[in-house]
């Protein structure tokens, strides 16, 4: 089904197939970004005739790494060079700035 969307597709009719995906939380520049992310990758990740899920996986892949950017949630170091090797190339504006736990204590102690 997907392959064959994205075959047949202009970009606004694969925008509207991604829109599907769109999470009410996210603001509209984090989704543009988002949907950038996951229509990139999607012919890499169309699911398999017999259901390999792969378009789940690219789901869950693009939101480690909204996740990882945009609210500064932590992966480990293989799963977040992976995603950061998916999104390179990716223009991200306005990212918010993380102060972490560790330079919270120290700025505490000081």
């Amino acid at each position: 089904l997907i392959g064959a969307l994205l075959a047949t597709t202009s970009g606004r009719q694969a925008a509207e197939f991604a829109e599907q995906f769109r999470s009410y939380l996210l603001r509209e520049k984090q989704w543009k970004v988002l949907m950038e992310f996951i229509l990139r990758h999607l012919p890499d990740y169309h699911d398999l005739p017999n259901g390999g899920g792969c378009l789940d996986q690219l789901l869950s892949l693009s939101m480690v790494w909204a996740n990882y950017l945009f609210l500064g949630c932590s992966y480990n170091k293989a799963l977040l060079d992976k995603v950061m090797e998916m999104a390179d190339g990716n223009e991200v504006e306005d990212l918010p700035q993380f102060t972490t736990r560790s330079e919270l204590m120290k700025k505490h102690q000081s």
